[in-house]
């Protein structure tokens, strides 16, 4: 019952709009024209056909995806494509890599088991805390690829404006912070995401990828290694995720019919944001955030209280009034508030009051 749904801050699985759980909840049991669940019937039917096509046709509204890139069903998660996409660029070639925090910081240790990597900027001497200038890193001009993260959940930073590749292809992880805000696809070769926070529940991920891309997949991959592959059959080398694929598609109709696209996304989700982030800056030192003000997330929000015991009390506290899943990543601790676009309004107005309130009585 929506009556007893808490305000779900989780970095992933994360919170998915009330309105698409009703309707998946609505048709559950029984796919209309179906007479089965979606669960239930073939990935080759003429009930799922639509479905796949369908949240295809969203995501290119969406993000205006231009019909020389394939847009691609995946499984595996971003973990996947950790190595999935240096064994199909790569080549005899070598990747330039920039380390903005802890995914692609993984990113790049799974790359070098496919190949040669070079780490061209690491922030690992700035905490994490930005994104680098372009004065700071060097670009190979002959690499296969430059790699990024958009936004990195752990903490909290987050591009505002993407690298220059020139000729370079720029391949990036959107995984947490797609369809937050509207994005410009031909500067990308390839971005992809994993579903579990803006896209849909985990078990997905949307892989877009531009044609001169998909012809270099090397013919010694394993099928379901090979983006070429997958795009020939058009995501069905074998059977998708289909319940995962069917939320996309509802989730897109979301944003596209009743959020009414990325424009009024992306100013639902910086109002979001700034209430929390003034929170921080007004509470005289009470709360520090992490990440420098520029590069702030208007996904995820990290913070800290002056003891690791506040921290704890905080949380506590906060899950009795209803604000859940605050706790930091485990490799970092402290706390973070996921406000992914499913987040409504009113839990970050929970949030922000909660957190006053608690400064006020332990500040």
């Amino acid at each position: 019952m929506t009556e007893q749904r808490l305000y779900n801050f989780s970095a992933g699985p994360a919170v998915l709009p009330v309105s698409v759980l009703k309707k998946a909840q609505e048709e559950l049991l029984c796919l209309p024209g179906a007479g089965a669940s979606v669960m239930e019937i073939s990935h080759r039917s003429k009930q799922f056909e639509p479905i796949i096509n369908g949240a295809e046709t969203n995501i290119r509204k969406l993000l205006n995806v231009p019909e020389h890139y394939r847009i691609l069903f995946l499984q595996g998660g971003a973990l996947l494509q950790f190595g999935m996409i240096p064994m199909n660029l790569l080549g005899s070639k070598s990747a330039d890599y920039i380390i903005t925090g802890s995914w692609t910081k993984k990113a790049a240790s799974e790359a070098k088991i496919a190949g040669k990597v070079n780490t061209i900027w690491d922030g690992k001497d700035v905490s994490y805390k930005r994104k680098p200038a372009a004065s700071e890193y060097k670009i190979n001009p002959d690499a296969a690829y430059v790699y990024i993260c958009s936004n990195e959940t752990i903490e909290g930073v987050q591009y505002q404006t993407f690298p220059d590749t020139g000729s370079v292809p720029l391949v990036c992880d959107s995984s947490s912070d797609i369809f937050c805000r509207p994005a410009d696809i031909t500067k990308f070769g390839l971005l992809y995401a994993c579903a579990q926070k803006n896209l849909g529940p985990a078990g997905v991920t949307v892989v877009i990828i531009r044609d001169d891309l998909v012809e270099r997949s090397p013919d010694t991959l394993p099928s379901l290694l090979h983006y070429k592959k997958i795009a020939e059959q058009k995501s069905m080398l074998n059977t998708p995720p289909c319940f995962a694929i069917y939320m996309v598609k509802l989730v897109t109709e979301w944003l596209l019919n009743e959020m009414g696209g990325l424009e009024k996304v992306h100013a639902f989700n910086k109002e979001k944001a700034a209430l929390l982030y003034e929170t921080i800056d007004n509470s005289g030192g009470f709360y520090k955030g992490h990440a420098d003000k520029e590069f702030r997330s208007i996904m995820n929000v990290p913070f800290r209280l002056p003891s690791e015991e506040l921290d704890k009390k905080f949380e506590t506290e906060a899950k009795s009034a209803g604000l859940t899943t605050l706790a930091g990543h485990r490799s970092v601790g402290g706390l973070r508030a996921s406000i992914y676009n499913a987040m409504p309004r009113e839990g970050v107005i929970a949030l922000r009051d909660f957190m006053v309130d608690f400064a006020k009585k332990n500040g």
